[in-house]
């Protein structure tokens, strides 16, 4: 790290100009990844990355350089050079920082830097023998794995000065099957704010055997039928979609500039009243919180929608000062390399009053979305297109057969009000989002939920 003194002089030099806020970012980090491809392990790298990042603004404008350089006087240099970019005389008095404020929470039993590689490279083995020994039909899997431990310290001048650790890893099991006509792939990918005690929480080949499961199943599928109709969404990464169609609206990256369909609407419904949303990056462990966020706030549980009105936007500090509002503990950053904005941490709709089997039983005909795929979203108006990685048609209360090539068309607003059923059987499922400040760790979730009317794309005729 910079000693503190260091810091000082940096945040001072870069407010020798008229902007009113300085901050200086340090990362230092040592990762893990493993990839296994074709029976064979075709990476398997250790690296360690060390950057410092310098952000300088006035009002709502802001200037942002980093330096993997380790030489303490680039980054006053870095931080002079950024000043001119704001010209005018003096407006802050000289700071002074406070004492070293240090996270305490997601304790970590195992750090992944001191596991050996050969530890790591048998638990990616031992998913890779478990998702082909499924069955016959499985013929490729690949396997990744990452772990990491991320140091950080965050000083600036709105007397912030602190440090945090995250520690994360995860594995990713891709599976492809094939009856040598056609191929359907199933994936997982459980990870947490862990260390290597991770894999000693759940069975790894119990996760390899479900990225199997799901590719099997939906390579013996009928193709989905087309229409509108009642869409139940299953738990865990069923969440995608709010965060996608949804989350990314109500994030100031957006809200401030008004590019969001949610501006303004702060107080008001926008769902139905059985809805509850959250962000919440203080669980415990999971695998996108942290102590702090990557401005130097605390990180915070934020209630987004609260019986259907919208509660609360996340908010970043410059953006904040854009919507003349606080920081919700909402700015992070991929790595020192990018300059930090609004995101997500874990996002979820919360538990309701309804059970998995009430929701099935209450709909007639329906398609059963057990699995969310990959989509595409428009953050100005919440216009979604989402692929199903796993469907079954719903006929007479009761789930039927598997469907493949289901698509899920639709706007988040529009979405959010047709919510007409909400499960008790909340999960969170992992996932990267990218944005603005790089590609992040972010939980997403959800219990099982009914949408009353949605559109769903599919390649054969309505029935």
């Amino acid at each position: 790290m910079l000693e503190k003194q260091l810091l000082e002089r940096a945040i001072n030099t870069a407010l020798d100009s008229s902007a009113d806020f300085a901050e200086v970012f340090v990362e230092d980090k040592k990762q893990s990844s493993i990839m296994m491809q074709s029976n064979t392990v075709e990476q398997a790298v250790n690296q360690t990355i060390y950057g410092v990042g310098v952000r300088i603004a006035r009002g709502y404008h802001s200037v942002y350089g980093y330096t993997n350089s380790q030489n303490p006087e680039d980054v006053v240099s870095l931080a002079k050079d950024l000043a001119k970019s704001f010209e005018g005389e003096r407006v802050r008095e000289t700071i002074t920082l406070g004492e070293l404020k240090k996270g305490s929470s997601h304790q970590i039993k195992r750090m992944p830097h001191t596991v050996d590689m050969k530890e790591k490279v048998a638990i990616v083995k031992r998913a890779n023998e478990a998702a082909r020994a499924y069955s016959e039909e499985i013929k490729q899997v690949s396997i990744s794995f990452m772990d990491y431990v991320q140091n950080v310290w965050i000083a600036s001048s709105e007397d912030i000065y602190v440090q945090d650790q995250r520690v994360r890893t995860r594995l990713g099991i891709h599976s492809v099957a094939s009856d040598g006509k056609e191929m359907q792939s199933g994936f997982n990918g459980p990870g947490g704010h862990y260390g290597f005690e991770f894999y000693e929480t759940f069975s790894v080949e119990e996760a390899a055997k479900e990225a199997s499961r799901i590719a099997v199943t939906m390579l013996h599928a009928d193709e989905c039928p087309s229409g509108v109709m009642p869409v139940v969404i299953d738990n865990g990464f069923g969440g995608v979609i709010f965060h996608e169609a949804c989350g990314h609206s109500l994030e100031a990256t957006s809200v401030a500039k008004n590019a969001s369909v949610f501006s303004g609407k702060q107080g008001e419904q926008i769902a139905n009243p059985i809805v509850n949303a959250i962000d919440d990056g203080t669980i415990e462990n999971a695998w996108g919180s942290a102590n702090f966020d990557d401005e130097g706030h605390p990180q915070q549980r934020r209630q987004l929608i609260k019986d259907g009105v919208l509660n609360s936007y996340m908010v970043d500090y410059i953006n904040g000062k854009r919507m003349k509002a606080s920081s919700t503990g909402s700015g992070r950053r991929e790595s020192y390399r990018f300059a930090p904005t609004s995101r997500m941490s874990n996002t979820y709709i919360d538990n309701g009053d309804s059970n998995f089997d009430e929701i099935i039983a209450a709909t007639e005909f329906g398609l059963y979305a057990k699995k969310m795929g990959g989509g595409s979203v428009n953050p100005s108006t919440g216009d979604f297109n989402f692929a199903v990685m796993e469907g079954y048609m719903i006929r007479d209360g009761k789930i039927s057969e598997p469907v493949k090539g289901a698509t899920l068309v639709g706007t988040g607003k529009d979405a959010l009000k047709k919510i007409d059923m909400v499960g008790n059987n909340l999960l969170r499922a992992q996932g990267m989002c990218g944005s603005l400040s790089g590609s992040i760790p972010t939980d997403v979730g959800q219990p099982t939920l009914r949408i009353s009317s949605m559109t769903v794309g599919g390649s054969k005729g309505a029935n």
